[in-house]
């Protein structure tokens, strides 16, 4: 496979520049083709702003989704974003690596959603009308792709766990996982999440290399989070809510939007690519 790792850290000698290194000698060792956006060090540019829009007239009001659409329709975006773009359409999988920070991702690697993921790229593409919404949330120009999230947090795991404190790591990483991988149609892995990783010792570094390479020899294979598609029919159009009789008994919130058996249909099969 052609793989994509997007690092989102500031320091190449920390934990998580360990990670990634280990992460990219696995694929390689696989047989991956691999390629990797190290945000810090390519100075990426993360806020929008007009010299995003080269195209954009001089005193116009910059409507950044108008301006990003025409942009991409016409080739002009910035060359920075292009190529990006470019490693998206190449890879068959995408991993994104980052600390966890505030409870989200590094404000660089928002910003490279923010600017890579232009109007006609990875949203407004498909028909939109009172039958179909548009190609996303398992649809959409990346769809047929992998992704997948390489996680580093301070905290305990039970910290994170369905009574935790900062609340469940799945619900903390919902908006990435459904809405910036399913949304354009990524097939979406389970995440890998290392925790306490302030005070990990080198036995406890060992452990976890041990276990991340595992999960790039499975790559392919891993199972996908089961997601309900946007017009596979459970949603109703336009109003885009679960259908009545969907939702495992007890299911709320985020957990709506997975799908299981057993709760009124099978679940839903994403083959890998």
């Amino acid at each position: 496979m052609n793989v994509l790792l997007v690092f989102a850290h500031p320091e190449p000698r920390s934990l998580n520049g360990s990670l990634r290194d280990a992460a990219l000698d696995e694929l390689r060792r696989q047989g991956h083709a691999v390629r990797v956006s190290d945000l810090y060090a390519m100075g990426w540019k993360a806020a929008v702003d007009r010299s995003d829009f080269p195209s954009l007239p001089a005193g116009g009001r910059l409507g950044v989704a108008a301006a990003s659409g025409q942009a991409f329709a016409a080739g002009a975006l910035t060359d920075d974003v292009g190529s990006e773009q470019e490693a998206l359409l190449w890879a068959d999988a995408v991993i994104l690596q980052f600390p966890l920070w505030w409870y989200s991702m590094p404000a660089i690697l928002k910003g490279w959603v923010d600017r890579v993921y232009a109007h006609g790229f990875a949203y407004g593409v498909g028909e939109h009308s009172d039958r179909h919404w548009g190609d996303r949330f398992g649809e959409g120009r990346l769809a047929g792709k992998r992704a997948m999230l390489v996680v580093t947090a301070g905290g305990w795991d039970s910290h994170y766990g369905p009574r935790g404190i900062n609340g469940p790591i799945e619900d903390l990483l919902f908006p990435i996982q459904h809405g910036i991988l399913f949304y354009p149609g990524f097939s979406v892995l389970p995440p890998f999440v290392a925790y306490r990783v302030d005070r990990l010792d080198a036995a406890g570094f060992d452990r976890l290399e041990t276990d991340l390479r595992a999960r790039m020899r499975d790559l392919a294979t891993t199972p996908p989070i089961p997601y309900r598609r946007q017009n596979g029919g459970d949603y109703a159009v336009p109003s885009l809510t679960l259908r009545p009789g969907l939702g495992a008994p007890g299911a709320a919130g985020f957990a709506l939007h997975r799908d299981a058996p057993g709760d009124g249909r099978p679940a839903q099969e994403t083959s890998a690519p």
